[in-house]
């Protein structure tokens, strides 16, 4: 195995792991509590891009400057990811509101429906870090 698909196995099963983590959080009912549980989930997917970067990059994220991220990523990319991510967050909370109220085959969709948007979002950012990474070993590569 090569060390760019051993960095996509560890970022999978990173990703893997969040998505599970998340879920468990959503999985207890707390009628009027949705909205702060969101805010807790997004300090988990802060911290499952943190560990996708230095799986890839092998430093901090916090070490790395935003602005330089946000230049390489494109700007316009981040700020439509960006407010993408806050509207999905404010939609999962409100159906994990609705779905408290439909007892255990709600619970069941509101699992699904976390762990699928952690899952997704945290390989959209894989993919980012992949393309930076390779981008990176081809200018070594070249001497550039």
């Amino acid at each position: 195995m090569n060390q760019l698909e051993k960095k996509r196995l560890d970022t999978t099963l990173a990703i893997a792991n969040y998505a599970a983590s998340s879920s468990t959080v959503v999985t207890a009912p707390t009628p009027g509590l949705e909205l702060p549980k969101q805010i807790v989930l997004t300090a988990s997917d802060t911290l499952l891009y943190a560990t996708i970067w230095k799986i890839y990059f092998e430093e901090e994220l916090a070490q790395k400057d935003l602005l330089e991220i946000l230049v390489e990523v494109g700007v316009v990319a981040a700020t439509s990811a960006g407010t993408t991510y806050l509207i999905s967050k404010g939609s999962l909370a409100i159906l994990c509101e609705l779905t408290d109220w439909l007892g255990p085959p709600g619970w069941a969709l509101k699992i699904l429906v976390s762990g699928s948007l952690i899952g997704m979002v945290g390989i959209v950012w894989a993919m980012i870090c992949d393309r930076l990474y390779q981008e990176k070993i081809q200018a070594i590569a070249t001497g550039h």
